[in-house]
């Protein structure tokens, strides 16, 4: 009996030495941030078994691994697209966002701005209402409330009609939604998926890869994004209060480029293409409107899109940069290109919550701040409720806004849209919206921030240590 447990002991332990080289051997072949590499190496030696284990559901770089290669053929479409001096400084940014993510700059699009889940929930209601071929819903986060129950409710209604009803919802952020919730909407007719549901072990270590998008098209006319998912407390609130977030309603040839993005997904979670024409009619061309640039971004792409489009737009900017952001924890690259800009005389500001959803998340976060305030970058605490807003402006001209946060998991991980927007209008509702929030607002202080406790400081460190799992 002794033998027999001897030469399980040992078939293990070869086992598990044999399964630590194959994992360290891929990791250092993926030729990472040397900083990443060694720290994945000493969580292999420091933590036997629990450090593969970690490796496999949160450390794989699926984007090299394509987990969604099904890009769709993108309809030739006879729509105003032109790069031009109209688009100021900033046409180096569209070339980038063109070559990383085959973005297009579609011109004549009218863009509206809403600050408060009560606008635009009722615009979107409004505009849902109004449905007569198809309604597509993508939400990182569907809650079995009252709001996520009474747009339920709507859509049942309009698929009943006859409107061809799609939902796409994010099985993590999703996993509070009853069955019930769910076949209620397929007996009306509506098609429902989760976007990577774990339902075998290949898609269970795909769970640190979360679909973070925000995207209503109706009738490939009109269309929203921004940072609200399907919740009450964007109009109710909840112990944090009332948030505070940005959405965009589009109309004009950007609605392309956003069923564009949806059908993407769908056909992932569907398993069936959809590319009929039907789905891009023709839309108004406003000659008073913007130019939109809508970019994605993923693990299933070469690029980390959005964060270059964001890196270079910050390059660009001459005069003032305003940036809202619920969770500051971003890749060296934001950081450096932030500072640059503060350092060569723009004035920048950021601004986040003082209250987070999240106390490792917050702590991680106040570790990047010093950093900003050294090189002059003015940092706002929004103190009045929960500030989830994810927006920024360059210049007074160029605005982003969209889903991703500011941080590694936006940027690297999770699937992400966003919405560049090149005009003063919708540039000018932002700056008015963060020149209000400024009110309900306090400025840090550099040294008193460099002075604060020892214990704040080093919990803040630990925790910047696992701000990339965050």
């Amino acid at each position: 009996m002794e033998l027999f447990w001897q030469i399980v002991y040992y078939a293990f332990t070869a086992l598990y030495v044999y399964t630590a080289l194959v994992v360290l051997t891929a990791i250092l072949l993926e030729n990472r941030n040397p900083v990443k590499t060694l720290a994945w190496i000493m969580i292999m030696i420091l933590l036997p078994v629990v450090g593969i284990v970690l490796y496999v559901f949160v450390g794989q770089n699926f984007r090299r691994k394509k987990i969604i290669n099904n890009k769709l053929r993108f309809p030739n479409l006879d729509v105003p697209v032109r790069y031009s001096d109209d688009l100021e400084r900033f046409d180096k940014v569209a070339n980038l966002l063109t070559e990383t993510d085959g973005a297009r700059v579609l011109d004549g699009n009218r863009v509206d701005v809403f600050t408060t889940g009560a606008d635009a929930f009722k615009s979107l209601y409004n505009d849902i209402e109004a449905a007569k071929e198809h309604i597509h819903v993508e939400f990182y986060i569907i809650e079995n409330d009252k709001l996520g129950n009474r747009f339920r409710e709507l859509l049942e209604r309009k698929a009943r009609e006859g409107v061809r009803v799609r939902v796409i919802y994010d099985y993590l952020g999703g996993w509070k939604l009853p069955i019930a919730w769910r076949m209620s909407l397929k007996n009306a007719g509506a098609f429902v998926h989760p976007f990577l549901a774990a339902d075998n072990f290949f898609r269970f270590t795909l769970l640190n890869y979360r679909n973070h998008r925000k995207l209503v098209v109706v009738d490939g006319r009109v269309a929203y994004t921004g940072g609200m998912n399907l919740a009450e407390r964007y109009r109710w609130g909840n112990g944090l209060g009332l948030w505070r977030d940005t959405f965009v309603r589009v109309e004009g040839p950007a609605v392309y480029s956003m069923q564009y993005s949806f059908l993407v997904d769908w056909s992932f979670v569907d398993g069936r293409v959809v590319t009929d024409k039907k789905y891009y009619p023709e839309v108004p061309y406003f000659e008073d409107g913007e130019k939109v640039q809508v970019v994605t971004s993923g693990p299933d792409s070469d690029w980390r899109s959005i964060m270059h489009g964001v890196v270079a737009a910050i390059s660009k900017a001459e005069k003032e940069i305003l940036i809202h952001t619920p969770y500051y924890m971003p890749p060296e690259a934001v950081t450096n290109a932030l500072v640059s800009a503060a350092l060569s005389g723009v004035r920048v500001r950021v601004m986040i919550p003082e209250r987070n959803d999240s106390k490792v998340v917050a702590a991680a976060g106040r570790s990047y701040i010093e950093a900003l305030l050294r090189a002059g970058v003015e940092v706002y605490y929004y103190q009045h409720n929960f500030l989830h807003s994810k927006a920024i402006v360059v210049d007074g001209y160029l605005s982003i806004v969209g889903t991703a946060n500011m941080d590694h998991r936006s940027y690297e991980q999770n699937f992400e849209i966003a919405a560049f927007v090149y005009g003063e209008k919708t540039a000018r509702c932002l700056v008015e919206g963060f020149e209000r929030d400024m009110e309900s607002s306090r400025q840090l202080n550099v040294n008193l921030w460099r002075h604060r406790k020892w214990y704040k400081r080093y919990v803040e460190s630990l925790a910047r240590l696992i701000s990339p799992l965050l």
